[in-house]
């Protein structure tokens, strides 16, 4: 026989700047609308039941300074904001439609506040125990670690995520959820064998008194094979039951390690509704479609109350905590994503605000976009309609 002849996947390939090719600059646009079907392992997720939206422009959030600014902008992608079942505003740049799925990227993250709400009101979790009492083969990295640090992003050890640094952890941990190819031989490293290798900074304490979080996407995965180990239920049935409480109209994707286990870190992708959709649960502090219930309104309003550390100064007297899995400033509970995306949900109002862009820089950010995107947001969700 003649030998059968292979190649890499072109798109999954790490190239310049230790990137896979669907994440560097140019490709990147395209590459975040279809990262649902280039990672190489994924769930796929509807509901039986779609909250259903009725469109209610008021056209007082298009005249925002701020709003006219983003959507000028060359990274911008859609923009929609809503209160109860009525959409407010909804816009989308020219090469951007309703129906077209997105990354959310670090947003997935919001999904564990749901989970660990539960739990914590169950009392199966308990926030001030150390990581290893709920996950014994946990490496150096997180074994000391209150669970309530690691949700928290307050806590110090070996995993970097700065997206300047083109050899971070988080680039190196892609390939266990298959966004990349490793650089050597095969990935066949489950998630939670990848968790167990993150070591504690020789000599150095995991405790963080900095009052600035340490962000590390890795957290977020530690206390989901917590909420596995303790509800002895999977990843997989935690998330189907999210996305039937919240009633998506298309459905979410999910990215999973090769045996799986949803990446809780990031990574979902969803249409602009669906994003929509997902904030207004946490406006309703976790009440979903047809009598279902996700989540705990009283984790919820702890989140917001947390004092946790400064995740990113806004501005005089404005800062974006992280809390429970999220990030909080005043009123608003919510997060942003890798690249561009942010979800803002005031609890008072009950406004939701959803944002889809792309940047395109080297690093994927740009702090002062980011600060003006998180402003926006704030200020379109925190005014009465």
């Amino acid at each position: 026989m003649k030998k059968i002849i292979a190649e890499k996947n072109p798109e999954l390939v790490t190239r310049q700047d230790n990137k896979a090719q669907w994440n560097l600059p140019k490709q990147r646009r395209l590459g975040f609308r279809n990262l649902y079907k280039i990672n190489r392992y994924g769930l796929y997720l509807r509901s039986d039941h779609v909250l259903k939206l009725r469109s209610k422009i008021n056209k007082k959030i298009a005249r925002k300074p701020l709003v006219k600014k983003l959507i000028r902008n060359k990274a911008f992608c859609s923009l929609i904001v809503g209160n109860n079942q009525n959409i407010l505003f909804e816009k989308y740049s020219n090469d951007f439609h309703k129906k077209q799925p997105q990354t959310i990227m670090s947003i997935t993250k919001m999904f564990v506040n749901l989970f660990v709400g539960e739990l914590v009101q169950r009392r199966k979790i308990n926030l001030n125990k150390k990581v290893s009492y709920y996950l014994p083969n946990i490496g150096s990295g997180y074994g000391s670690a209150k669970v309530q640090d690691v949700l928290n992003m307050n806590i110090i050890n070996l995993y970097s995520e700065d997206y300047t640094k083109a050899f971070s952890s988080s680039f190196l941990h892609e390939p266990v959820g298959g966004w990349r190819l490793p650089i050597k031989g095969e990935n066949k490293q489950s998630q939670e064998e990848y968790l167990n290798t993150i070591k504690s900074i020789k000599n150095t304490k995991l405790n963080n008194y900095s009052g600035v979080a340490h962000y590390k996407s890795a957290n977020t995965d530690v206390i989901g094979l917590i909420v596995e180990k303790v509800s002895k239920k999977s990843l997989r049935q935690w998330v189907l039951k999210a996305v039937e409480a919240i009633g998506f109209e298309e459905g979410l994707y999910i990215g999973t390690d090769r045996f799986g286990t949803p990446w809780m870190s990031g990574g979902g992708s969803l249409i602009t509704r669906d994003f929509l959709r997902m904030g207004l649960l946490f406006a309703r502090k976790g009440k979903g479609v047809a009598n279902r219930s996700v989540g705990s309104s009283s984790f919820i309003n702890k989140t917001i109350k947390n004092k946790g550390p400064v995740y990113l100064n806004l501005g005089k007297n404005r800062n974006l905590r992280y809390s429970n899995s999220t990030m909080v400033c005043e009123n608003v509970i919510g997060h942003s994503g890798y690249g561009g995306q942010f979800l803002a949900i005031n609890l008072k109002t009950g406004n939701v605000a959803a944002f889809f862009s792309v940047l395109e820089t080297k690093s994927a950010t740009k702090e002062s976009y980011k600060i003006d995107m998180i402003n926006m947001l704030i200020d379109v969700v925190n005014e009465k309609y």
